[in-house]
């Protein structure tokens, strides 16, 4: 080797130390330069960059022509500059040692990635701070993941917090709360501070606790996996609800960890199932019962039939015998006919198919007036008393007929006291809400008791106890038609009955009328015309128009027959002698005597109408309208019943 004035020094190589010194540098600058997973490069003390591997190209996107020389601070956010984060980072690693943080960091194309960043102050063996080593990683899809989960956990956790329709809480294994939603604060009323650490049997009735259904659950619970159950749980003023509950076990890796449990206040739902049903009975019981009084009335019309044969005949044979001995028979079997007549009326009492004589009534004053009658319907063993309202609403009631339910309900009662007993007949007002009382609407009534301490009965005998012909008396000791009979009555008055009763503890049976305001006037029927001559006859049952013929005729009219409508109104058309229509009003075949009456007024205006019929007056009215304007009269009819109705 030369020196510049042209003297020749000798070529020596470097150390060995030297050497091995150089490798091993080199050997790490290719390490750093290789890696890719991590931003490695250096920094002055002043912050400037002074060396940059390929992971920091990769994740910051400058190459190391573009970078080296720059300050560190071009990979800050806007607005951590602003905040000197840079300096402070170099501040904190230059007085410690050592800066380490996570932020947002800014790629030369501007979009920022999350990063994990470890600064460390470099000195030589002096101590003097030579620069920084500088490692960053692109941590985002962590970060993307931790930010997701934390999302997630949050809304869960606001969606669980903000149910307030549910009771949602975590149990531990041994069933005490550790965590609290605004759900089961707002059902059970307990703030999380008061039910956290509490054990979930607080929230049972005793009874429940007492008979270890609490720890029932977690056990069926851990061994199941699942456990749902109905019940009444206790809120923390007390007060019982219905509880629809669930618990799930929770466990990690096979451990059971402790309880999921979900409540749900449906006390709502249960109380609606619970009106449903008994609406539903109600219904039944109302369906069963019309079906039964349609029934009834059928048969009723039926033998009405029968007997207005029987009577006819009789009244007919008693204008021509004499003889003594012959009376007393026609005698005995009017008392024959009389007897089937009074039942067909308790039969259409029950098919609620009885003509009523309504009027405005106090039944405190009915009561009062019929209170011998009630007493002597008792016996010296039973003690009759009246607990009468002082004031009472008026109601819109038949009397007489009234009286007789209250008689039969007394005799029921007496009957249920062969060994003695109190008997009490009250009365109130009440207003009821709408199908408290079976299917009566909301309104005022009147309510009217009679309370025995009798046998009472079994729930199978009291299910029946208003069907006609059902009773539990021996054999030629009553008919069955009692309580059917008051049941109809009150029914067709626009009330109802109920019956409460129980083997040992008596029977209560509540009848119910609606209350008015005012005075309503009584029923009245439609007046026939009189001086008729000749009547067209019209039914189609051959014996009853026979035996009807024939008891006009012996009053003195002519008489003409029709089987049908049809027939009827053809003699109406080819004669011009008729002077009144007798007609049936049920015809099983062909046109009606309703019909034929309408028909009769347009093609023979001046003939005037007289119906028959087995159905009263007010059940006809329901399924015909205008009926005021023909007269009317009730099967089985006797003769002074017939002249009077047709002379009137």
């Amino acid at each position: 080797m030369t020196s510049p004035d042209g003297t020749d020094f000798p070529m020596t190589s470097p150390p060995p130390q030297t050497l091995r010194d150089l490798a091993e540098s080199e050997r790490i600058r290719l390490l750093v330069d290789g890696v890719t997973d991590y931003a490695i490069y250096m920094l002055d003390p002043d912050g400037y960059v002074s060396s940059w591997n390929l992971g920091a190209q990769r994740f910051k996107g400058y190459l190391p022509q573009q970078i080296i020389g720059q300050h560190f601070s071009v990979f800050y956010t806007d607005e951590d500059r602003a905040s000197g984060l840079p300096a402070r980072a170099l501040t904190i690693a230059r007085e410690t040692g050592r800066f380490e943080s996570e932020g947002w960091r800014v790629r030369r194309d501007g979009t920022r990635f999350w990063t994990s960043v470890v600064i460390d102050a470099i000195r030589n063996d002096q101590g003097v701070l030579i620069g920084y080593g500088k490692i960053t990683r692109d941590i985002t899809d962590r970060k993307t993941a931790q930010d997701a989960l934390r999302q997630s956990e949050d809304q869960f956790r606001r969606l669980v917090q903000g149910v307030t329709d549910y009771a949602i809480y975590m149990l531990s294994p041994e069933g005490v709360v550790t965590n609290w939603n605004q759900g089961a604060e707002r059902i059970k009323g307990y703030s999380s501070t008061e039910a956290i650490g509490m054990h979930f049997s607080r929230f049972y009735a005793e009874a429940d606790r007492d008979d270890g259904v609490p720890g029932r659950s977690l056990a069926l619970a851990a061994r199941e996996g699942r456990y749902e159950q109905e019940g009444w749980r206790v809120r923390k003023d007390g007060t019982r609800f219905w509880a629809h509950v669930v618990v799930d076990a929770i466990r990690e890796n096979g451990e059971l960890v402790g309880f999921a449990k979900v409540t749900r206040d449906v006390t709502e739902r249960k109380l609606a199932a619970e009106a449903l049903e008994r609406a539903n009975t109600a219904l039944f019981q109302a369906q069963k019962m019309e079906a039964i009084g349609q029934l009834t009335g059928g048969i009723a019309h039926d033998f009405n039939n029968l007997l207005s044969v029987v009577s006819n005949s009789l009244e007919v044979l008693a204008t021509r015998l004499h003889e003594h001995a012959d009376m007393r028979i026609l005698d005995a079997m009017r008392r024959a006919v009389d007897r089937g007549a009074t039942l067909t009326q308790q039969l259409l009492s029950f098919a609620r198919q009885q003509p009523l004589k309504v009027d405005t009534h106090d039944l405190n004053t009915v009561i009062r007036g019929f209170e011998s009658v009630l007493q002597r319907a008792g016996n010296s063993s039973v003690r009759f008393d009246l607990d009468l309202a002082p004031q009472l609403r008026p109601v819109l009631v038949d009397a007489a007929r009234f009286e007789a339910a209250l008689l039969n309900l007394v005799v029921n009662s007496r009957d249920a006291m062969p060994e003695g007993g109190e008997l009490i007949v009250s009365t109130t007002d009440v207003d009821l809400a709408d199908h408290a009382v079976g299917r009566l609407p909301a309104g005022p009534y009147v309510q009217v008791s009679v309370r025995d301490t009798g046998a009472g009965m079994p729930p199978d005998v009291a299910a029946r106890a208003f069907e006609p012909f059902f009773t539990t008396k021996a054999v030629g000791k009553g008919t069955g038609l009692g309580l059917s009979q008051v049941y109809g009555f009150f029914a067709q008055s626009g009330g109802d009955i109920v019956l409460d009763t129980r083997p040992g503890q008596g029977t209560t049976v509540t009848a119910y009328l609606p209350a008015i305001a005012g005075d309503t006037p009584a029923d009245t029927d439609g007046n026939g015309d009189s001086n008729v001559e000749t009547v067209l006859l019209v039914d189609d049952e051959p014996d009853v128009m026979d035996a009807a013929a024939e008891l006009l005729r012996s009053i003195g009219y002519a008489v003409i027959t029709a089987s049908n409508g049809p027939d009827a109104l053809e003699l109406l058309r080819r004669r011009n002698d008729i002077d009144i229509l007798f007609t049936d009003v049920v015809m099983p075949q062909g046109m009606s005597g309703i019909e034929l009456a309408r028909l009769t007024l347009d093609i023979a205006p001046g003939v005037k109408v007289v119906l028959a019929s087995g159905y009263p007056l007010p059940a006809l009215k329901n399924d015909f309208d205008d009926l005021d304007q023909f007269a009317f009269i009730n099967k089985p009819y006797r003769l002074a019943d017939l002249a009077r109705k047709l002379r009137a």
